[in-house]
């Protein structure tokens, strides 16, 4: 007598041979690219943004309200909104009689510094800039310093002395921090805070000078400031 299996167990042994059937085969290599790869942004703000023309007006108010000042004016380029090379061109006076010592001081010379300015915000683009730059800074020059005289004590004649044409020469370098921030189409304010640190200078001639033009003051380092308009072309 032959037994008949039923049905349903030759599904379930047909359903294992297919599965084991499958497993054996070799599993296919998966795609490699799977995920969208990621690219960095690229700056493509063009290198030459342009230059800016300024004026500063510090040392105005210092010609009108003290024995010293300049006139000041300065070209900067803006490259990528980024760095900023500058040159600023100006012409310094003073006019000052020390109470103490009675001595008179005149000078008026031109200077120049040199140097470049970098943008330290992470959004460079923005219309409000913070700057931290150096500068190099030279004045060749001239003064005359002069004295009313003093009487003799024997034979109470005045005798003046000083001297006129004095030569001399100051190199020094600049620390600058400055904020621009657009006000209306080109025109931009800024500001700067400056610190000064003579390099060289002509020492003999040093002695009895009392003002360098574009640097201040002769006998300390100098803090110092400007306040700019700035216009952009």
């Amino acid at each position: 007598m032959i037994t008949r299996r039923p049905t349903s167990t030759f599904i379930s042994i047909a359903t294992i041979s297919v599965a084991l059937w499958l497993s054996l085969q070799p599993v296919s290599a998966q795609p490699r690219h799977t995920a969208t790869a990621q690219t960095e942004e690229r700056d493509t703000t063009k290198f030459f943004q342009g230059f800016a023309v300024s004026a500063d007006v510090v040392g105005l108010i210092q010609l009108a309200v003290s024995d010293y000042g300049q006139y000041e004016a300065a070209l900067r380029v803006n490259l990528k909104d980024r760095y900023f090379p500058i040159f600023e061109l100006g012409l310094g006076k003073a006019n000052h009689d020390d109470e103490a010592t009675k001595l008179h001081y005149e000078t008026s010379a031109p200077y120049f510094r040199i140097g470049l300015d970098l943008n330290l915000l992470k959004n460079k683009h923005d219309i409000y800039r913070v700057y931290g730059g150096l500068r190099y800074a030279f004045t060749s020059f001239k003064f005359d310093v002069s004295h009313p005289g003093l009487e003799d004590p024997v034979w109470h004649d005045k005798v003046s002395f000083g001297a006129e044409g004095v030569k001399s020469s100051f190199h020094w370098m600049e620390a600058v921090m400055g904020v621009d921030a657009k006000i209306w189409g080109p025109i931009h304010l800024g500001w700067s805070v400056r610190y000064r640190r003579r390099l060289t200078d002509s020492v003999d001639a040093m002695d009895n000078c009392w003002y360098v033009p574009g640097f201040g003051v002769s006998d300390k380092d100098n803090f110092g400031g400007t306040f700019n308009i700035i216009v952009d072309i």
